[in-house]
């Protein structure tokens, strides 16, 4: 049985949110909160596949610290790091 797109979303919006601490929460969940309403398939697909990564893994890719790796989508991280948590009302 394939999981319902709202349920997804909510699903992908919940992992963001909650990381495991606080710098991670807010630049993760804040992307997610501005982005994953929009995403395709495709593009929550690759969104899923970088929440699978350790909370410091994704932290790092997002602030430039690590190079992503190969199963990585590199257009996601670069979403990311174009996404400005400080602006978020």
């Amino acid at each position: 049985m394939t999981e319902p797109a709202e349920t997804r979303r909510k699903r992908l919006l919940h992992r963001a949110r909650y990381r495991g601490f606080k710098e991670a929460d807010l630049l993760i969940g804040g992307f997610a909160e501005a982005s994953v309403a929009a995403m395709s398939e495709a593009e929550l697909d690759a969104f899923e596949a970088i929440l699978a990564l350790n909370d410091h893994d994704i932290y790092a890719l997002v602030l430039g610290a690590a190079a992503p790796p190969a199963n990585v989508d590199i257009a996601m991280i670069a979403r990311m790091r174009a996404f400005d948590a400080s602006k978020r009302a």
